[in-house]
């Protein structure tokens, strides 16, 4: 100990050193949000294309695998969307094709 009271106290974080720090942040929210879109839009499409190969064998009308296959091939675009960093769009796309899946599935 010195005696000088500016010893004892922890340096302070910078302005630049804060600001840096936030951007840090801020990149990895982004990418994490990159991620998730781009996982949920693969995820759907599978289902998608499952449910498809699931009811053309099924004797039902040629519009359910249309609209199964119409909605997955949305969710494909919306996850190319979201990897590319447009995860407003890709959200709503991935909302439009599970609709357009669901469509389908009513007339089932």
């Amino acid at each position: 100990m010195t005696g000088h009271a500016e010893s004892d106290a922890e340096p302070e974080i910078t302005e630049v050193e804060a600001a840096a720090d936030e951007d840090e942040d801020l990149f990895e929210d982004a990418r994490r949000a990159r991620w998730t879109a781009t996982v949920t839009g693969v995820l759907l499409a599978l289902m998608g294309l499952t449910a498809a190969s699931m009811r053309v064998g099924g004797g039902v009308r040629a519009l359910v695998p249309a609209a199964y296959g119409s909605g997955s091939a949305v969710c494909v675009f919306a996850g190319v969307l979201g990897s590319r960093g447009r995860t407003r769009w890709a959200l709503w796309l991935m909302i439009l094709g599970t609709m357009v899946m669901a469509l389908g599935d009513q007339f089932d």
